[in-house]
């Protein structure tokens, strides 16, 4: 496999990115942009990355990681015109960090798990909370952050100061409850109590995701993958019987769901 010079391409890439952001010859798209309009495109790139390794597509995975440097490079031009920073203080800043964040590698700290490394990292950006004057041990939680993510953000940060439920029983007793006031809410019609009310089972379940270990939005991936699968089953058995979908009866379309879930079974 070919390998291009990391240096080489970073800086074709620098000079691409100047160029079109020239006020001499640039791209009038590229000119009109700014942080908040290329956010979007920011996210949007990092669930791309997600994506091609859920597919395990590396050849997609290669061309996704390069939308997303693009766009680590668009905020860095961007705060270069205004004279905050540039690429290189970027890339100084996160080796700084790495560094700093890994003494057990770059010092003579001795770290003997995965799981105590864990812990000296959360400690290390504790230390580093505080010297920025944050008021909360939650202050820093991104709340651009998908729902389920933050809210397993928010849980691990208070769970430091031991504020968590120490047995996962007491987490699913305390989703059945969020499951029975969820049901009287519903029963009210009352719009803003069932938001509010299903807002607390979701978080909740981020609770019980977080206690056995499981990424929620992951786990809803792969849900999303499990019923687009199986409800393809479907409308492929009704096309190969001839039948329309919109005229099927919901038993039918339950006999065929069953159908595609005894054809996963090993």
């Amino acid at each position: 496999m070919a390998k291009c010079d990391p240096a080489n391409g970073m800086n074709r890439l620098l000079a691409i990115m100047a160029r079109l952001r020239s006020r001499d010859g640039g791209c009038p798209w590229d000119l009109e942009q700014t942080f908040r309009t290329i956010a979007p495109y920011t996210i949007e790139e990092a669930y791309e990355v997600a994506d091609a390794i859920e597919r395990d597509d590396l050849a997609a995975l290669k061309d996704e990681l390069g939308d997303l440097l693009f766009q680590v490079v668009f905020h860095a031009r961007m705060a270069e015109e205004r004279g905050a920073f540039a690429f290189g203080d970027v890339a100084a800043a996160i080796a700084d960090k790495m560094e700093r964040r890994h003494p057990h590698v770059f010092g003579d700290a001795a770290v003997r798990s995965s799981a105590e490394q864990t812990e000296a990292w959360e400690l290390q950006k504790a230390e580093e909370r505080s010297t920025t004057g944050a008021s909360s041990i939650l202050a820093d939680v991104p709340v651009a952050l998908p729902g389920m993510t933050r809210a397993v953000k928010l849980q691990k940060r208070a769970a430091r100061v031991g504020f968590d439920w120490t047995k996962i029983g007491d987490v699913l007793a305390k989703l059945d409850e969020e499951v029975r006031e969820l049901s009287a809410a519903a029963k009210t019609q009352d719009a803003d109590a069932i938001e509010d009310e299903f807002g607390d089972l979701l978080f909740v379940i981020a609770n019980v995701a977080r206690h056995l270990q499981v990424d929620p939005e992951a786990a809803i991936r792969r849900a999303n993958e499990k019923f687009s699968r199986r409800f393809r089953h479907i409308e492929t058995r009704l096309a190969e019987q001839g039948r329309d979908i919109g005229e099927t009866s919901l038993d039918d379309m339950e006999a065929l769901w069953t159908e595609a879930k005894s054809l996963e079974r090993p």
